[in-house]
């Protein structure tokens, strides 16, 4: 794959999707909300391959973009320049920080047709949504390794999946599609997909305070395509997750 990645938000997801793309040789162009300015050290940690630019600029220069903000600044990702583009939604809805969104609560769209609608003209695939930036980084394998992990993707556009599944691949990730847009709720907070499979079992000896600082700092277990989609089967549709450390015991 010879292409260059842009990225709308540059948190913890955006900077190791960017450090892997850029150690499978890949382009990659970072966004935030403060300036490129702002981007100087990740630009510098990352090397050559990477750049700074602001959000629109990122949107034009991606083959395939990522956006990764909070929910709740869904509308101000530029949809413009990134008509006709396959965008990477790995958002996620957490009322307590994004608010109430009415319909979201009552299940009549997914976070992901909530930001398809924002960007009408741009082909959207709901992927890497479901696994903390720790283990995303600290899984990753290369293809046909034995202990490699797989994460869910959705989308309606086959074509546009497809180019993502490749995308994964060389990242270090095989892929379960599980369907539609409509059918992405089976990966987002709540669900069984939802990162805890790939950090396993909280110790007991963990204190619940200290449960976020183990979850970030182990290396996580192998979660095999199978068993992505024995999870995804078994969901139940949530209605937006909890920033609860209890949840994650």
């Amino acid at each position: 794959m010879n292409k260059t990645l842009g990225f709308i938000g540059s948190g913890n997801v955006s900077g190791t999707l960017a450090r892997l793309a850029v150690a499978a040789g890949l382009d990659v162009v970072l966004s935030n909300s403060r300036g490129p300015e702002t981007l100087a050290d990740l630009v510098a940690e990352l090397g050559p391959r990477a750049r700074a630019a602001t959000p629109a600029e990122a949107a034009e220069a991606g083959d395939l973009v990522v956006v990764s903000i909070p929910l709740g600044a869904y509308e101000k990702i530029p949809a413009q320049p990134l008509a006709g583009k396959i965008v990477i939604d790995t958002l996620n809805y957490y009322p307590e920080r994004d608010g109430r969104v009415a319909e979201l609560d009552a299940n009549e769209l997914t976070s992901s047709e909530l930001v398809r609608r924002h960007l009408a003209d741009s082909r959207v695939v709901k992927a890497a949504s479901n696994i903390v930036s720790s283990q995303l980084f600290s899984l990753a394998r290369p293809s046909g390794a034995p202990d490699r992990s797989a994460m869910p993707i959705a989308g309606d556009d086959a074509a546009a999946k497809a180019e993502v599944v490749e995308l994964l691949d060389i990242l270090g990730y095989d892929a379960v599609d599980i369907g539609t847009l409509a059918d992405s709720w089976r990966s987002e907070p709540g669900t069984p997909v939802y990162c805890k499979p790939y950090f396993g079992e909280v110790p007991k000896d963990v204190s619940l305070d200290k449960t976020m600082e183990w979850i970030f700092q182990t290396p996580g277990v192998p979660v095999p395509a199978d068993r992505v989609r024995e999870l995804t089967a078994t969901a139940v549709r949530p209605a937006g997750g909890s920033f609860s450390i209890a949840d994650w015991r």
